[in-house]
């Protein structure tokens, strides 16, 4: 018998455990339309803890919200070959714009003029708005965010990591000249790291993607890249600078200080749910799901323990007084959220659902407690069956500390577990094979992790890695500046890059 709640565990199963945490959490179920899922409100309620405080950052760097078509007309799509060509296979394309009844069916009768490709994203339908709005370098800076939605038809999906339809940011910039639309895409890149790091207590290394790895049509693309418990890599955000490819593309021109045309210099930068799926994936146990305070929809439930129902009525009152003396505080940016659980189920069933959950602080109150006037508190960072003794009067006190701690502890823990499986020790091509080949997954000190390594640049060897099921995940913004030898290629190298397995 499994003595953990979530069956299979992640030694056993990885994949399989990822979607019973889901599943147990009650975070998101799969919808009727292949490769989209139900966001419920639990998983809800950590999307909107986590947009909340990329918002937050968003506009505090100076960016306005806006909102631009779901529809984008193919003739825009192909203004920019290099885009298109990158995005083209995941597009969903609508062809007509009605339906009628024949033998019993809707059928499409009436064609479009110009297919319409639903958004896999927006910098051509952005960029048509962009050139109408931009005229002169007065009307620049222009730093633009959209949260939306977008399509990219998606073969293999997993809930929050790759599904059809998903939720994210877009930020879309322009800017009169390369160094400030340089600086404004590594801006947004600390962005991600300070929201990857200090809301999700996700440990990132931040880099530059390969020529390979680029976003379509972009001169450079930089990236936050997380390690998952699986030793795999997650991309959790990425920041372009599009150089003036899709200024050109879209006619986004402007009259500079002397009086001549320019074309801008414009950036674009996103995350997305695949964040929640990072969460998981990174603090996720065996019991289930652990959610950092700073995401949690809820910070503390309150479990009232009621042996005797004549004595309902007191417990249930003094679970309120605990709750009282809570409610008003901040943690973060936002009011502590207290909740008491007044479901008239077992005990036992109640603990584990908010276990299961990865509530950061469970209190159990009962007759005793109440005489004493204390409480028990446990704490989603520590074994499910660590306990505190508290006296009710130095909750207030205590509660917000407490709560830094467990934000603490996650992060601390996934950035040992990272730093442990990062190897740095391979030179040769032989050896980077052996550490990611199959046959060495029954030994997982020698396999999978991520390779900080040498890199020569030669795109063919790039190619290679695909037999592998390998990829270079980024080159690290800190680079040691010692000279060494590839390891794919055993040639003179003088750049540092993360190699791994990846989602």
């Amino acid at each position: 018998m499994s003595t953990t709640a979530i069956n299979p565990t992640r030694n056993n199963d990885y994949p399989e455990w990822y979607q019973q945490v889901i599943k147990a959490a009650d975070l998101a179920e799969t919808s009727p339309v292949r490769g989209c899922m139900v966001i419920k409100p639990w998983g809800w309620g950590i999307w909107e803890n986590l947009q909340r405080e990329l918002d937050r950052r968003i506009r505090d760097t100076g960016h306005e919200n806006a909102y631009f078509p779901l529809f984008i007309p193919l003739s825009f799509l192909e203004k920019e070959a290099t885009h298109v060509k990158g995005f083209a296979k995941e597009c969903a394309v609508v062809t007509h714009h009605r339906l009628e009844e024949k033998d019993g069916k809707l059928v499409p009768t009436a064609p479009l003029e110009e297919p319409l490709i639903v958004r896999p994203t927006s910098e051509t339908i952005i960029g048509e708005s962009f050139s109408k709005w931009v005229h002169s370098y007065r009307d620049l800076p222009l730093l633009i965010n959209q949260w939306a939605n977008v399509v990219r038809w998606e073969m293999r999906p997993r809930l929050f990591l790759r599904t059809a339809e998903f939720l994210w940011q877009e930020g879309h910039t322009v800017h009169a000249t390369e160094a400030d639309a340089r600086e404004e895409t590594m801006k947004m890149l600390e962005v991600y790291r300070d929201l990857a790091e200090n809301v999700l207590a996700m440990p990132v290394i931040m880099g530059e993607k390969t020529a390979g790895e680029r976003f379509p049509g972009a001169v450079n693309t930089y990236c936050i890249e997380a390690m998952m418990q699986d030793r795999k890599a997650l991309q959790a955000g990425t920041s372009h600078y599009l150089g003036q490819n899709f200024a050109k593309g879209s006619d986004i021109k402007f009259t500079d200080e002397s009086g001549a045309i320019q074309f801008a210099h414009t950036t674009s930068w996103g995350v997305s749910t695949r964040l929640i799926g990072g969460m998981i994936m990174t603090h996720g146990d065996d019991d289930g799901l652990r959610v950092p305070p700073k995401l949690s929809p809820r910070h503390i439930v309150i479990l009232p323990v009621v042996p005797k129902p004549e004595l309902g009525a007191k417990v249930m009152a003094y679970a309120e007084e605990l709750a009282n003396s809570l409610r008003g505080l901040r943690y973060g940016e936002r009011e502590l959220s207290v909740h008491i659980d007044r479901r008239d189920e077992r005990g036992g069933e109640k603990n584990w659902q908010w276990i299961k959950k990865g509530i950061p602080i469970r209190i159990e109150v009962g007759p005793r407690d109440m005489e004493a006037k204390n409480l028990v508190l446990y704490r989603r960072d520590r074994p499910h069956k660590e306990k505190t003794i508290l006296s009710a009067a130095d909750l207030p006190a205590r509660i917000l500390g407490l709560l830094d701690e467990i934000q603490g502890a996650y992060f601390s823990q996934a950035k040992a577990f990272r730093d442990a499986n990062i190897c740095k020790d391979i030179r040769t091509p032989s050896d980077f094979r052996a550490y990611f080949t199959p046959k060495n997954e029954a030994k997982p000190e020698i396999h999978g992790g991520f390779v900080l390594g040498k890199w020569s640049g030669d795109a063919k060897a790039e190619q290679e890695l695909a037999e592998m099921k390998v990829t270079i995940r980024c080159m690290p913004l800190e680079q040691s500046g010692t000279n060494g030898t590839c390891v794919m290629t055993g040639k003179p190298a003088s750049v540092d890059a993360i190699f791994a397995k990846a989602y």
